[in-house]
């Protein structure tokens, strides 16, 4: 368990603990140490010194975000200050913060009333999008009882903290994982992207100062404040601190959710997934998740976290890898993919409004048998333009051109063929091959 702090304690049917039981195991003791022995300073440098990165799929180190919050008395005017947790989780393949919040449930509510009281925050908000309808029970229940019990209400564990939670189901879009697109949806406006600045710890929920975490990111600080800075970091193969909760799916024979150290390689977590399904030899894989660019076989060794997935040409994102066998066709992945963006896509910017759709229907036709090779020059215009470096609002269509850009770069031969023979080449030979 202390090599999977995040799910070692979770249960095989991911039936949630009584805070009893929870208690029974260890929890709320970081709760206790911190609001009774250490200052918010001192939490915040705990997690400073832990190098724990978001676990949402940016990265930023959790922090360096928590310092950017007021202290008391330096926001103007009154009110209460946000603490929010992100648990919308709409991404392709992605499905771990779904066991954290369905097994774990008061995990995440002592993270995150360890991560409101280093941010000065008053309130926090645990966002559900509302599939996940026994996640939403489990979290409700582990407040109340967390409540009952002290850990939440006014001065909490007589440290003079004042604390509230509760859960907002939404009814759930990718865009939504945009923390300002996420505020916008609390204030039960339409989920669009906010112009920054001010950020959301100047100006966040209703005008307040506010901090957006992911749900991965708030369960880790809890086993920090327990554990301390030095054993989070350890737990980790490289310098980026802690483990990381991995979803591996795709093609592969025992698609799971595994705890493993942050710098894990594909090729460990594959072999662990049961390894490689259909023919049993690997094209290629996403290492982040729907949004994050194609790797082939020779990236099977780079270690999975932040910054050596970017040397590597793709983004680490929620450390989801999407696996690919050689009977599966990355021109059709990259296909769903893109109607998956341009349906999720708030409408809000010229390029992923218009240039989405656009993109979909051209993989579409070619899916289909009916493209032609100008589309490709299109399809590359189209990731120059909301690549990265593109022009869009926010990041939604330079992660939707991930996948698309790496795939015409790295099987340009494959959305060729599809065009000369009017079908998918992978899935004919492999009819061929089976009859």
């Amino acid at each position: 368990m202390t090599d999977r702090p995040l799910t070692g304690r979770a249960r095989p049917d991911r039936t949630p603990h009584t805070l009893e039981e929870w208690r029974a195991l260890g929890g709320y003791e970081a709760v206790e140490r911190g609001l009774r022995e250490l200052t918010p300073e001192r939490v915040l440098d705990m997690v400073d010194e832990a190098r724990l990165n978001g676990r949402g799929g940016a990265g930023f180190p959790a922090a360096k975000k928590w310092r950017f919050m007021p202290k008391p008395g330096e926001a103007p005017g009154d009110g209460p200050n946000y603490f929010i947790v992100n648990g919308d989780e709409m991404e392709p393949g992605a499905f771990k913060d779904r066991i954290l919040l369905e097994a774990t449930p008061h995990q995440l509510v002592e993270g995150a009333i360890l991560a409101a009281y280093a941010t000065h925050s008053t309130e926090i908000i645990v966002l559900i999008r509302d599939a996940y309808r026994d996640a939403i029970r489990n979290v409700s229940r582990a407040i109340e009882e967390a409540e009952a019990a002290g850990y939440l209400g006014r001065n909490v564990l007589g440290s003079g903290f004042d604390i509230r939670m509760w859960v907002h189901p939404s009814a759930g879009r990718y865009i939504v994982g945009e923390e300002t697109a996420l505020i916008e949806a609390l204030e039960g406006k339409r989920a669009v992207p906010r112009k920054r600045p001010p950020f959301p710890a100047q100006s966040g929920l209703w005008g307040r100062p506010t901090t957006v975490n992911n749900v991965e990111t708030v369960s880790c600080v809890s086993h920090i404040v327990a554990n301390g800075s030095n054993w989070f970091q350890s737990l980790s193969r490289t310098q980026e601190g802690g483990t990381k909760v991995f979803a591996v799916s795709g093609r592969v024979n025992k698609p799971q959710v595994i705890e493993a150290p942050m710098g894990a390689t594909a090729a460990e977590l594959i072999e662990m997934a049961g390894g490689v399904s259909g023919n049993g030899v690997l094209r290629c894989f996403q290492p982040g998740g729907g949004a994050s660019g194609f790797l082939e076989a020779d990236a099977l060794e780079v270690p999975l976290d932040f910054g050596h997935v970017r040397a590597a040409g793709s983004m680490f994102g929620t450390g989801t890898l999407i696996v690919l066998d050689q009977t599966a066709c990355p021109v059709g992945v990259i296909a769903r993919h893109m109607a998956f963006y341009a349906r999720e896509s708030c409408g809000w910017c010229t390029p992923c409004r218009d240039g989405l759709p656009w993109a979909a229907r051209i993989m579409a036709d070619i899916e289909a048998g009916s493209g032609h090779l100008s589309d490709l020059d299109i399809l590359r215009m189209t990731v120059e333009v909301g690549g990265p470096r593109g022009r869009a609002f926010c990041d939604l269509m330079g992660g939707a051109m991930s996948p698309l850009g790496t795939g015409l770069a790295r099987f340009g031969d494959l959305f060729e063929q599809h065009i000369s023979d009017k079908c998918c080449p992978v899935a004919r030979d492999h009819r061929r091959a089976a009859a």
